[in-house]
């Protein structure tokens, strides 16, 4: 069963249902989870938010947040997901921003990201640093821990 199916899985276990906010990603988790068949009693949506104004229009992130903590920060996961669960029609939320590269700064190198997940329980989040991997490498590799985080949540 892949990761997505384990997380649908969970989700419809508990009568959950998810949504998504991405930033880094580009909807590549949304995408991973409309994959997979029969998904739609537990998808409701997802926010692909790549720039600052649409993290605010579409997720409500403070203008404040952005210019404090940057987009690449904790903070804004954190508003990113608490913002999808206010916007949506889900109980399960997971937000990912990140520096997918090439490139970065000594202060947000290539490679780090930062996942929340909402739940009516409150907002978890953490910092992963995946290293230099390449575009491609870092939006996989995030892929594959929002999932993970995702289905840890829906399994409680």
């Amino acid at each position: 069963m892949s990761p997505a199916a384990e997380v649908l899985d969970a989700a419809r276990a508990r009568g959950w249902r998810i949504a998504t906010a991405e930033s880094c990603t580009g909807g590549m988790i949304a995408a991973a989870l409309t994959d997979v068949p029969g998904s739609s009693d537990v998808f409701d949506r997802g926010f692909v938010t790549y720039s600052n104004a649409a993290k605010q229009e579409m997720l409500g992130v403070a203008p404040a947040t952005l210019q404090a903590h940057g987009a690449v920060s904790e903070a804004v996961a954190r508003e990113m997901a608490a913002g999808a669960l206010a916007h949506a029609d889900a109980d399960l939320t997971v937000s990912v921003t990140g520096v997918a590269g090439p490139g970065g700064s000594g202060h947000k190198p290539e490679g780090r990201v930062c996942f929340a997940i909402a739940t009516r329980d409150g907002v978890t989040s953490e910092t992963v640093d995946f290293g230099a991997l390449g575009r491609d490498g870092v939006r996989a590799a995030s892929l594959r821990h929002a999932l993970h985080r995702l289905r840890e949540a829906a399994e409680g």
